[in-house]
């Protein structure tokens, strides 16, 4: 999926989210795995250790000159290039903890950040890179194309019931992805919830987004609390 596109307004399938998680920090298994029940969920208020934490930044930043990839991938460190599989140089810093996609055309894709501030500090770094390489970038026209978000309400959700509520907005295919797609229109933003109780929102643009859709929908997810779920582990235990 082109970073520069509105997710919410493309069609997410479940191979796509499937593809997307995959590639999250902690991949699949971390969103399956089952949490156990903080107790404080009958409030009806996410408190502020259930608030989304921002996992991933995609930006993209222009240094308006052309760039010789293979020189590039010779000399600089923490970089590869492979054109017959992908036609950018990849380049990784470890502070902030980032990856650039840098094309020839002078355009940079950064990912990686969890903050605006870090990723805007890496998209300079990358540039001071090139810089020693002999190139003279003038970076403009950064921009933020999508906030990845993660969240963890700890209490099992009715995936079934929710998607039978929410039809309108939301798919549900387990023998295709083990979460629910939920597809907001203002803001818009795809929410991914899993049995587990843990959410991922992407598609924003900025972090009032996330917090907005956040309000939205953590009433829903509540809503349909699997308390029969929770009997029975506190029967286990």
């Amino acid at each position: 999926m082109d970073g520069n596109q509105d997710l919410a307004s493309q069609p997410f399938t479940a191979f796509q989210a499937q593809a997307f998680v995959h590639a999250l920090p902690d991949g699949a298994a971390a969103l399956t795995a089952p949490s156990k029940p903080r107790g404080d969920g009958d409030s009806g208020i996410a408190s502020d250790s259930a608030m989304p934490e921002i996992v991933n930044i995609q930006a993209t930043v222009n240094v308006q000159c052309r760039l010789d990839l293979k020189a590039i991938a010779m000399h600089a460190r923490n970089a590869e290039y492979n054109p017959r599989r992908f036609s950018a140089v990849i380049m990784r810093i470890k502070e902030p903890k980032t990856t650039a996609l840098i094309f020839a055309s002078g355009k940079v894709v950064v990912t990686g950040a969890k903050s605006g501030s870090d990723s805007r500090l890496a998209a300079r770094k990358f540039g001071r890179t090139l810089q020693k390489l002999g190139y003279e970038p003038k970076p403009t026209e950064y921009a933020v194309h999508n906030m990845t978000a993660k969240c963890d309400v700890q209490f099992p959700i009715h995936l079934e019931r929710l998607a039978s509520h929410h039809p309108g907005f939301s798919s549900y295919e387990p023998e295709l992805f083990p979460g629910l797609i939920y597809k907001m229109i203002r803001p818009k933003i795809v929410v991914l919830v899993f049995v587990s109780g843990k959410v991922v929102l992407t598609g924003a643009k900025r972090r009032q987004d996330i917090d907005q859709a956040w309000e939205m929908i953590y009433p829903i997810i509540q809503e349909f609390r699997n308390v029969s779920a929770v009997s029975s582990e506190n029967h286990e235990i």
